[in-house]
């Protein structure tokens, strides 16, 4: 059986995380994965628990959490050259840019066979300057190289760091949409729907909006309010938002709500019908997006945004900017509104027409469940990694000789289950 080290910064609720714990678990028989984490950040929700539930038991890795810090960074580089020696890895696989960094190095300087990195999003615009983005260029073309191959998630993502950001030749990546087991936000919507709004407070006539994330500059809240302050001076109907998520901007996000004159309340505070709730984390997203009626993302980037695919499968209607891999998990028009990131009244008319529009909330949202259904579910996300990993095992035995096993009879196996269940062979 080969052989997976997968390396994540660490477990904390997102997007990557549903990635990494998917591929850890549903990957079994075929690979034996052993997951390593590092340490999340204080203000960071903990999704420890989401490791737990799948069964997967990670091995920590303290030093290696998200900031850059030289020391940490060495030790945590040493310690995971002590993991390749004692679990002998046929494949490393990397997800995000400091385990990409640290997991690289350690695989090539180790002989790793098989080196792969997935980019779940980049930092190369709108959180640096040009100078410290250029530095983080540099690092990621030299890290190229010692890869064997680059997953994007989206191929307007591949697009970009190909074409745009030069990482590496278009012959170096491969593109494997994110899988989820979405089946929870499907089941028992009603009951999750009437639960939500009995907590809250919500009317049957009301319409519930919601963004969902961590509350730093890149998922440019300011403009989530912008939109929202529009919405209530123009409708006649009654809304309500909510600010799902925490971070360090949540002061800043707040003060932004008092300038716009949008009175709000706080996770433990009375809500005394102010249009606009901080719930800080929430692990029920199920629950969530069962009681909202439109979701909303207004990124300045994006990798793969996660809460469009729940959105959509929970059946809720999208308003976005049109940023990063937003394009490609959403079906512009049928599931979602879409408007530039600088184009303000076109996101403030999109919200407005689906809050007054309640025929066309209910079709979009019936839209976006078969959709996702059949682009990001779990088995599909196995398969196509599946088939991935014995390519690239093969290969290197054709190459270099390694004498690794034989993995011709697996793929010929592998394109046969394949074709009759319809998925792709890569």
């Amino acid at each position: 059986m080969p052989k997976i080290l997968r390396i994540h910064n660490r477990l904390i609720t997102g997007g990557p995380v549903y990635n990494v714990l998917n591929l850890t678990k549903f990957l079994e028989p075929d690979f034996e994965t052993l997951l390593v984490v590092g340490e999340k950040e204080s203000h960071e929700q903990d999704a420890g628990f989401l490791a737990e539930e799948m069964g997967v038991k990670p091995l920590l890795v303290p030093e290696m959490g998200r900031s850059i810090h030289p020391l940490k960074d060495y030790k945590a580089y040493h310690k995971i050259t002590e993991i390749i020696k004692a679990f002998k890895p046929d494949i490393v696989h990397t997800h995000a840019a400091k385990p990409g960094a640290v997991g690289r190095l350690a695989a090539y300087h180790m002989k790793v066979p098989v080196v792969v990195h997935t980019y779940h999003g980049h930092v190369f615009h709108s959180y640096f300057n040009k100078a410290k983005t250029q530095v983080f260029l540099n690092i990621e073309r030299y890290l190229a190289k010692k890869s064997t191959t680059l997953i994007a998630i989206s191929p307007e993502q591949k697009t970009e760091l190909v074409d745009q950001y030069r990482i590496a030749k278009e012959s170096k990546f491969e593109v494997v949409p994110l899988g989820f087991q979405l089946e929870r936000f499907m089941e028992d919507r009603e009951a999750k729907r009437t639960a939500f709004r009995r907590e809250f407070g919500i009317a049957d006539d009301e319409i519930a909006l919601g963004i969902t994330g961590r509350l730093v500059p890149i998922k440019n809240h300011d403009l989530f309010l912008e939109a929202l302050a529009y919405v209530l001076k123009k409708t006649t109907k009654k809304v309500r938002a909510f600010i799902i998520g925490d971070g360090t901007s949540c002061p800043d996000i707040q003060a932004k709500a008092g300038t716009l004159n949008i009175p709000y309340s706080v996770k433990g505070e009375e809500l005394q019908g102010r249009p606009l709730v901080f719930t800080s984390w929430r692990s029920d997203m199920d629950v969530v997006n069962a009681g909202l009626d439109i979701v909303c993302l207004t990124s300045l980037n994006e990798g793969t945004p996660v809460s469009l695919i729940e959105a959509q499968a929970a059946s809720k209607p999208i308003v976005a900017t049109t940023v990063g891999g937003v394009k490609d998990v959403v079906k512009e028009g049928d599931t979602a509104l879409l408007a530039g990131v600088h184009d303000k009244q076109p996101l403030f008319n999109h919200l407005l027409s689906l809050v007054e529009n309640d025929a066309l909330r209910e079709r979009m949202g019936e839209n976006g469940v078969d959709f996702v259904s059949e682009r990001f579910g779990v088995k599909r996300l196995a398969s196509d990694f599946r088939a991935l990993y014995y390519s690239l095992l093969e290969k290197n035995v054709q190459l270099n000789g390694n004498r690794l096993p034989a993995f011709s009879d697996k793929r010929r196996e592998l394109a046969i289950r394949q074709q009759q269940s319809g998925a792709r062979l890569l």
